[in-house]
């Protein structure tokens, strides 16, 4: 399968290198330009594009930059690729640790319907809700006890198919968590979010999560983050 990442932070570069892997044709591109990314690309076995040729010459690609650099793409960049391309977002909102405040999500729109709408194009949520040290070390064979979940959250049935097999490759018991509106269920700080958890805890969690608390889950996740950094900075380690 031909498959695009945008942006190759941790998480980007982590899924590219595990489907590289498992011999999927994947692009990498990010905001600097193919020039950036010779080294990486040759070390993982991925070719380095601009972005809007990862986005018109793939059969998935995966949004894996801040939510704040969403609006910086360029404009258009669905606009002439198939309805049948398949979009993931993997982005996370952190207001106060990176993306400024957004009006439109802090009124209460959830983060990857305003993807969405920033993109013109509907969204798979996934990958999201896990860290890219677990993404790139957690992943075991189907039937492994204690294998880790990854929930899947979209509109389009066929597309929503398709990245739960891609999270089942990867090393990963997938779940389908329900329409795109259900996504706030694996959002930043959600029982959901970056617990490593086996597949019936995650259903749990994604089924105890309450949308009165997505921006007090958001804070306290933030704040811990915060926490976390600071004391590995201290100790001369770097966060995850």
């Amino acid at each position: 399968m031909k498959i695009g990442i945008v942006g190759i932070g941790g998480q980007g570069e982590t899924l590219a290198r595990r489907l590289a892997q498992l011999g999927h044709e994947v692009s990498v591109s990010n905001s600097r330009g193919p020039g950036s990314m010779v080294a990486l690309a040759a070390e993982i076995g991925v070719t380095p594009v601009p972005v809007v040729e990862a986005a018109r010459t793939s059969e998935v690609v995966v949004i894996s930059i801040p939510t704040k650099a969403v609006p910086d793409l360029p404009q258009g960049l669905f606009a002439s690729v198939p309805e049948s391309v398949i979009v993931v977002d993997t982005c996370n909102y952190h207001p106060e640790l990176r993306d400024g405040s957004i009006e439109a999500i802090d009124r209460g729109m959830l983060e990857s319907e305003w993807v969405a709408q920033q993109l013109g194009r509907s969204v798979i949520k996934a990958f999201n809700n896990i860290f890219a040290t677990s993404l790139s070390d957690k992943g075991t064979p189907p039937g492994t006890i204690g294998r880790v979940a990854l929930s899947v959250a979209g509109d389009q049935s066929k597309a929503k198919t398709t990245v739960l097999h891609l999270i089942d490759d990867v090393g990963f018991d997938p779940v389908d968590a329900g329409g795109l509106d259900e996504s706030w269920r694996q959002q930043t700080g959600a029982p959901a979010y970056c617990g490593d958890l086996e597949i019936n805890a995650l259903r749990r969690a994604l089924a105890e999560a309450e949308y009165s608390q997505v921006s007090e889950c958001r804070v306290r996740e933030e704040a811990r983050i915060r926490k976390t950094t600071a004391a590995e900075k201290a100790q001369g380690g770097t966060s995850s």
